[in-house]
């Protein structure tokens, strides 16, 4: 069966004369911001116009653009190789069971992974051509968000369904909606912060801080599941690491506006570290890539809360062979 994986992602600018179109295009998703039109339209072009000075700043400080689109091929790279070798396993362990089947070529059973971001290119509507052309017979969505969340997972998954239905894209069609509590995605967390957390305790005992993108508790109060699976998520990565009496906690970053969002946030429980005198393990859990809101906000707005030598910041999973390996058994 010829299949085409799509790597659903956020998306975002990849020059700082993008920054207002892109977040047009995100305070414009009705999954962001729940207004019917042309309510969301004028608010979305009022948000980006007011917020592009602030994020000019912050992309300026990382190259002037966002690396996004850059771990996310990368990903989509190593994804397509670790389908392709378990391809071949899989034919060399089938023709050495029943010698009388003929040999399935890996290039029948699978074919290709494609990038689509929600914001920025590449669009689904660019994405879908590519897919056209190649004529799979099934299409697997599967959003790099570990954690389901309607503004992030549903909102990918229903433009990409849009998409592929004003295109004539017709084909099966399966989805992932969530893989927070995937063993290999809870081995990979646990690897990378176990090297940090032995780092940090030649200094003192350390405090791990699991930092997931915070939402609107509006959003939580219509039964979006985001927050409990980041606890179950956070739960599994501390089980794993079998760290006796670990002081560990989660908290939300990257809240906008007025309104109550998930908490505690990562920046007071920063302040409740520096108050502590421990050192601080920070582990990105809602986040598989980097981008403005790791190698800024986290790096270096929330770094310089912490006592010089005392923060560690443990990187996003992007291509660890333990997540791709994730990644690679839900498309199987």
């Amino acid at each position: 069966m010829k299949k085409a994986v799509i790597l659903l992602n956020l998306g975002g600018p990849d020059s700082l004369d993008a920054i207002r179109p892109f977040l047009f295009n995100l305070f414009c998703d009705k999954r962001i911001i729940n207004l019917p039109n042309p309510f969301r339209f004028l608010l979305a072009k009022l948000i980006s116009s007011k917020r592009e000075k602030t994020a000019r700043e912050i992309y300026k400080r990382i190259g002037g653009k966002s690396p996004i689109l850059e771990n996310t091929k990368a990903q989509a790279e190593a994804l397509e190789q670790e389908i392709n070798k378990l391809c071949h396993q899989s034919s060399l362990t089938l023709g050495s069971r029943n010698k009388n089947l003929a040999p399935v070529s890996c290039v029948e059973k699978f074919t290709k992974v494609f990038v689509c971001m929600r914001y920025w290119h590449l669009f689904a509507s660019e994405v879908v051509e590519s897919v056209k052309q190649l004529d799979p017979e099934e299409v697997i969505l599967l959003p790099l968000y570990p954690q389901y969340s309607t503004t992030t997972t549903l909102s990918s998954i229903e433009n990409w369904q849009k998409h592929a239905r004003k295109h004539g894209l017709k084909c099966s069609t399966k989805i992932i909606n969530h893989y927070y509590d995937n063993k290999n995605f809870i081995a990979a967390h646990a690897s990378l912060i176990a090297k940090h957390y032995k780092l940090a305790s030649k200094i003192d005992k350390p405090r791990v801080l699991f930092s997931a993108h915070s939402l609107p508790l509006s959003v939580i109060k219509k039964g979006d599941p985001y927050a409990k699976q980041v606890e179950k998520s956070a739960e599994l990565i501390v089980k794993k690491l079998a760290i006796k009496d670990l002081d560990w906690s989660i908290c939300y970053q990257s809240k906008i506006g007025p309104v109550k969002w998930l908490e505690p946030s990562t920046e007071s429980e920063l302040l409740r570290a520096k108050m502590d005198d421990v050192p601080v393990v920070l582990s990105p859990i809602s986040f598989v890539s980097e981008h403005s809101e790791t190698l800024v906000e986290l790096d270096i707005e929330y770094k310089a809360i912490i006592k010089d030598g005392y923060y560690f910041r443990v990187p996003t999973l992007r291509t660890d062979p333990l997540f791709i390996k994730c990644l690679a058994d839900l498309c199987a």
